[in-house]
């Protein structure tokens, strides 16, 4: 990933007009950006539009910005709140305010039975290690894992996997989570959870196979 300058530098940049600066920022964030946009539209190419368009408002909006929050965390809430206008206009079936917490904060996670009981030593601890993945650094290049943690992202309920897409892809912190969803700390955590639950289950299910 581009390496960028600190916030007081890359603003300034941006707002001369810098091309190079813009082009770092664009390679640096559009990927996840994407991701994240999917959550709320209902197809790639749509996502896309989402995109462009936080582009063109983040051009035109740098006069305003006021550094009251990170430019990457003022840039994903400009995305966050194009993605679900473009969302209601396409009338889903679920908009995101109405999503009941019973779909996607409460259920399983990793199967209770994996872990030590109250009566015992170290309860709520692993009863078994999980085993090791093999060469973890060649694997998570391997296009196979790249394909299974699209499919478990796809498949998420779509605020875990924003959640997760910020989170994990492109690394902001909770509180930048929360900001930019406009979240609770609490239900951030459980989103988190739920999801990174439910990719890590997929990629044991794949490389205990591929083992």
């Amino acid at each position: 990933m581009t390496e960028l300058p600190p916030d007081e530098e890359l603003v300034a940049a941006l707002r001369a007009g810098d091309g190079a600066a813009f082009a770092d920022v664009l390679d640096a964030w559009s990927s996840s950006m994407l991701r994240l946009a999917r959550s709320f539209v209902s197809t790639h190419a749509t996502a896309e539009e989402v995109v462009q368009d936080t582009w063109l408002a983040v051009v035109t909006g740098l006069g305003a910005f006021e550094g009251r929050s990170s430019v990457k965390t003022w840039v994903y809430r400009i995305l966050v709140n194009t993605a679900k206008k473009r969302g209601a206009r396409e009338k889903r079936s679920v908009p995101w305010t109405s999503l009941l917490p019973g779909d996607e904060d409460h259920g399983p996670t990793v199967d209770p039975g994996r872990f030590r009981g109250p009566g015992g030593a170290y309860p709520g601890h692993w009863r078994e290690v999980p085993e090791a993945w093999a060469s973890p650094e060649k694997t998570a290049l391997a296009l196979e894992v790249r394909e299974v943690i699209t499919g478990a992202l796809a498949e998420l309920p779509a605020r875990q996997r924003a959640v997760i897409s910020l989170r994990d892809v492109a690394d902001h912190t909770a509180e930048e989570v929360c900001e930019i969803l406009q979240i609770t700390a609490a239900n951030q955590r459980v989103l988190l959870h739920r999801a990174r639950a439910v990719v890590r289950e997929r990629l044991a299910g794949y490389l205990g196979a591929a083992g």
